[in-house]
């Protein structure tokens, strides 16, 4: 298994279909936006031409509509995975995505969850919660926010549901594991930063999927956009636009700072994980594409 990681904008896309090609493997996006059927192009995903000459995984999986978990992401996509084992494939993992990028390839678990529990806990007082809290793990301070609403929410959930404790999950095996980035799934990843190139690229990417339709696209999917699709950065601005909120200039300029903040908040993430490997920026699309082709090449073994 290779990894392309990296920000939005940094062309992971382009050098993920170069490794895929030139070894004969298929693409595993981890995208917690491409999962959705009908948003296309605010996602960048990849075009039908391209998913018939590379098989792609993870991408229109789910409706719109739908709240699509990283829980369920990570069944989906270990099933993937180890159909790809079995079969001795390739996998090309690719995408922004820290969180389901480590679903993917860390002991990561995901307590279960109770939808009567969770209205009850957000209709209680934050206070109140976190005097409960305490009362049941004086520790919890230690390992969780205590003033992040959904966090406490979510602590208590997860104790009524299995009795164990913020602290005690904290010191479980599987997440010393995570804190060591200690894998599951062997794999060598590459990363890809346009650093500070990124600005011009993420203002012009937003531009080129405006002049492609995605304000026809956002209004074609209006209302069906349940919670977590309409978080979407793109969408949401223009979501506004839709319902005579604001103005396509006004939404775009709020898209464009969107975006340069979800880069901040990936490259951090991705900035702890100690095994990817960074490239070294090319502004030449051409060079950046081989410099990272023939790395894996020498990393893996792999021939074409």
């Amino acid at each position: 298994v290779v990894a392309v990681l990296g920000p939005t904008a940094s062309g992971k896309s382009a050098v993920a279909e170069a490794i895929a090609k030139r070894f004969d493997a298929s693409i595993l996006s981890v995208d917690s936006m491409q999962v959705y059927r009908g948003m296309d192009i605010g996602t960048a995903k990849p075009s039908p031409e391209m998913r018939r000459v590379i098989p792609h995984h993870m991408i229109d999986i789910a409706d719109v509509s739908d709240d699509f978990s990283v829980a369920e992401f990570q069944r989906q996509g270990r099933t993937v995975l180890d159909d790809a084992f079995r079969r001795g494939g390739r996998i090309v993992i690719a995408g922004g995505s820290g969180l389901h990028f480590r679903a993917l390839v860390d002991p990561m678990t995901f307590a279960p969850t109770d939808p009567d529990i969770r209205r009850e806990l957000e209709a209680t007082p934050l206070d109140e919660l976190q005097q409960v809290l305490l009362a049941i793990d004086i520790d919890a301070p230690d390992v969780l926010d205590m003033h992040n609403p959904r966090r406490v929410i979510r602590a208590i959930e997860v104790w009524r549901i299995t009795a164990r404790t913020p602290s005690e999950r904290a010191r479980s095996h599987e997440s010393e594991a995570l804190r060591s980035y200690e894998p599951v799934v062997e794999h060598h990843s590459v990363g890809l930063d346009a650093v500070d190139r990124s600005a011009g690229r993420i203002e012009a990417r937003f531009n080129a999927m405006l002049d492609s339709g995605l304000l026809e696209e956002v209004t074609a999917l209006g209302s069906s956009l349940g919670r977590t699709a309409a978080q979407a950065v793109g969408y949401s601005e223009l979501l506004k636009v839709t319902v005579g909120d604001s103005t396509v200039e006004s939404a775009s300029k709020d898209a464009i700072r969107s975006t340069n903040a979800l880069v901040k908040r990936q490259r951090t993430f991705f900035g702890r994980d100690p095994r990817i490997e960074w490239m070294p920026w090319q502004d030449d699309e051409v060079a950046r594409i081989r410099l990272a082709v023939d790395r894996v090449g020498e990393v893996t073994g792999w021939t074409s």
